[in-house]
């Protein structure tokens, strides 16, 4: 429709009211449509930019990569809230009708599943380091491998976080060899040295003349040992999955045989292999975890009850060994023949064995046979502008969706996007 002069804010923005935005949004659309676009095309442009800025919100999509915990995507696929009619008990004590606290909900249970004393939860992994270092170095030192000054996702890099905590960083050993000797002379000639932090190096490798020091090896050193695993395994026998460990998690650090092993407190993810929100647990000996949770930056690193309340959810269903309610953990213990039968219900033409990975920077180089479906040339636009969107990946000009990644419920779906697209 073709207009002499532009139509009024007003007026565009409420011909826009089906695409289901709240009106002062159709407003900004509107007034930037107006101000950029020719009068002939104000009206396909105002379109367009409306649907666009609701495709550009936070909504759910179909995970059809293969990548488990797929950063881009949120990570771990885990949602749960409370009764968002009604309050709930986040700092109450129902015993005493007294202020309780927020650590002895969820906090409580994630101990019990990985067999510590005490934990606290907080944002991030990396608010967790901060928080430990800050509290148990008191702006003294920790010791540290030159071989575990990591970056993690987002350009973060331990240094850095150890400097913002105000602790001193010891280096210790080289890049490839760090020996229990290193550990003992830095200790020995650092009197400001007050703990050992090993971490993880979960998303690279070093292979080679190589050698580092085990937990067990820094018992008796005198001071306490901190052990950032990173990913987020609660337990390497996994009793929650039906058969046992799967094969592709060997030598994958876990929380309860660290702390058996002799570390005095762990620090791992939440939304990585313990299969829940983004959050930071720190567990372990109850008095390094109360100098934690007494900290001044505490406060400012907890989360809030959405996430606690999740988490208590993750926890009850670790504690009962129901992984399968856990849907990283039901989708990373597919067996392969049912992919293959749900494939060959989707499309039999386009089945293909492949390979899925965990992601979320863990377990690198390891591959966990799936199976997908792969279409010629690449259709991954196509297929985000579906509804639901559906992340595919590239290979070799081919689009490969993943039925590792995606939910049975969501097969229907995937079947009728392919149908749309008319390859099946």
């Amino acid at each position: 429709m073709s207009e002499s002069r532009p139509p009024s804010v007003d007026r565009l923005a409420r011909s826009l009211a089906d695409t289901g935005l709240p009106h002062p949004i159709l407003v900004d659309v509107a007034r930037q449509v107006i101000t950029d676009s020719h009068p002939d095309d104000i009206l396909d442009n105002a379109r367009s930019l409306a649907e666009m800025t609701g495709r550009h919100l936070l909504s759910s999509v179909i995970n059809a990569t293969g990548v488990l915990l797929h950063t881009n995507l949120g990570r771990a696929p885990w949602g749960t809230t409370p009764d968002p009619t009604r309050y709930n008990t986040l700092e109450f004590d129902l015993e005493t009708g007294e202020r309780g606290s927020r650590h002895d909900r969820s906090p409580t249970l994630l101990a019990l599943t990985c067999g510590a004393e005490a934990a606290i939860v907080v944002n991030n992994c990396a608010s967790a380091v901060l928080l430990v270092l800050a509290a148990l170095t008191q702006n003294k030192a920790a010791v540290i491998s030159r071989g575990e000054l990591i970056e993690i996702g987002g350009g973060f890099r331990i240094p850095e976080i150890m400097a913002q905590s105000g602790a001193q960083l010891i280096e210790i050993g080289t890049t490839n060899r760090t020996h229990r000797s290193d550990y003992s002379r830095a200790i020995q000639n650092n009197p400001e040295a007050t703990m050992i932090l090993k971490v993880h190096r979960s998303n690279y490798r070093i292979e080679g003349f190589t050698e580092s020091v085990q937990i067990e090896e820094l018992r008796g050193l005198g001071v306490p040992i901190v052990a950032d695993i990173g990913s987020g395994l609660l337990d390497s026998t996994c009793p929650w999955v039906k058969g046992g460990p799967p094969s592709w998690l060997a030598g994958e650090p876990a929380a309860r045989q660290t702390l058996a092993n002799g570390a005095d407190l762990v620090m791992f993810s939440g939304d990585k292999l313990l299969g829940g929100p983004q959050a930071g647990i720190i567990a372990g000996k109850s008095e390094f975890v109360s100098s934690c949770a007494s900290h001044p930056l505490a406060r400012a690193l907890r989360p809030g009850a959405l996430i606690l309340n999740s988490l208590q959810d993750l926890a009850l269903a670790y504690l009962r060994r129901d992984g399968d309610s856990i849907p990283f953990w039901r989708m990373a213990t597919l067996g392969i023949e049912s992919l293959r039968d749900r494939a060959s219900k989707i499309a039999p033409n386009l089945a293909i064995d492949m390979a899925s990975i965990t992601g979320g920077g863990t377990l690198p180089g390891v591959e966990i046979p799936s199976v997908g479906l792969r279409l010629p040339g690449d259709r991954r636009h196509e297929l985000r502008n579906n509804t639901p969107p559906i992340i595919g990946r590239i290979s070799e000009n081919m689009t490969l969706l993943d039925l590792r990644t995606v939910h049975p419920n969501d097969d229907p779906l995937l079947t009728s996007a392919l149908e749309q697209l008319g390859v099946i």
